[in-house]
């Protein structure tokens, strides 16, 4: 947490936002609030005792603030005790984007990339249904994560882990000529489209939840949905529906990871794997980035309960190259 430190008692102060708040009542009777604060590089639990709505003002997941407190350890862990809290101000000229991680890319840039390769293509059915997808969808997608908690969970993630899965495509089709380019990026830029349905997303970028239809549904079902409907909508073949219906039903591979049905042709078996390959790496460099040199990191369970190893060859810190 990036807070200014105001003395040697642990007295700090800062912007910061509230990523959860909870109003409790302590062993006394008095109310309080039992917080979660957070910036780009961490958070930290906070409590405002012998709370007073009157007094201090009343706080919702997503405001960005500005405390005074004091840290101190609590069962081994940093707790903020907050003395003084506000809503920021626009003349404190601080938004929520400072506190959220992000990709390290202008979502703006991202997007306009993802649209430009769409329009290259020579196939008019394929151009026509991802940039009308794309175009119906834009605000969402530049601050929408690709996932609640794990993989690209962070602000403008799903344009990051699409536009990552664009690249590793192109380089498969320079190596294998006969794979269809256009086929295999259209799935690529459409295989999480519904999440942007999937997720309960405040502006801050990052997902809150799962919606009822996200839990009733899922990202696959609701995905081959949207297919369906531009299909009809825009007049697109029967044929080259079915073929991005099933590559986004099929891309988590197998059944016990989520597919309705494994993959079926050339261009859907590489979205899987290239799914899975940018996830993975994805999931493998935050594990061992947060680990010390020469050390392991705690097991993984999306990584088949793995422990990660740091051998600190290379600095992890880098993005991937995407423009």
């Amino acid at each position: 947490m990036n807070f200014t430190n105001l003395d040697n008692a642990g007295r700090v102060e800062g912007f910061c936002l509230v990523k959860s708040v909870e109003l409790k009542t302590s062993s006394k009777g008095d109310s309080y609030l039992d917080m979660t604060l957070g910036d780009a590089d961490g958070e930290i639990n906070a409590k405002l005792w012998r709370y007073q709505p009157d007094v201090y003002g009343e706080y919702e997941s997503g405001n960005v603030v500005k405390i005074r407190g004091v840290i101190s350890k609590y069962n081994g862990n940093d707790q903020l005790k907050i003395e003084r809290i506000r809503l920021s101000m626009p003349e404190d000229n601080v938004s929520v984007e400072d506190f959220v991680r992000g990709s390290g890319y202008s979502s703006e840039e991202m997007y306009n990339t993802l649209m430009s390769i769409a329009d290259s293509f020579s196939d008019n059915e394929l151009k026509k249904i991802v940039t009308s997808i794309y175009a119906d969808n834009r605000l969402a997608l530049l601050y929408w994560p690709a996932a609640f908690k794990l993989h690209h969970a962070i602000r403008g993630g799903l344009l990051m882990h699409t536009l990552s899965i664009v690249r590793l495509a192109e380089k498969v089709c320079e190596v294998y000529p006969f794979v269809d380019r256009d086929l295999l990026i259209s799935g690529a830029m459409l295989h999480d489209i519904s999440k942007l349905s999937e997720f309960i997303v405040s502006d801050t970028g990052i997902a809150d939840g799962y919606s009822v239809e996200g839990n009733l549904l899922g990202h696959l079902t609701m995905g081959a949905m949207v297919i369906e409907k531009y299909a009809e909508k825009l007049g697109i073949s029967k044929k080259t529906a079915m073929l991005l219906e099933h590559m986004i039903l099929s891309h988590h591979g197998e059944p016990e990871f989520g597919a309705a049905v494994r993959p079926m042709f050339l261009e859907a078996e590489l979205l899987s794997e290239l799914d899975l390959m940018d996830s993975r790496i994805y999931e493998i460099k935050e594990a061992v980035a947060a680990t010390e040199a020469d050390g392991f990191s705690q097991r993984l369970w999306a990584l088949d309960n793995r422990k990660l190893y740091n051998h600190a060859r290379k600095d992890l810190d880098e993005n991937p190259k995407l423009f």
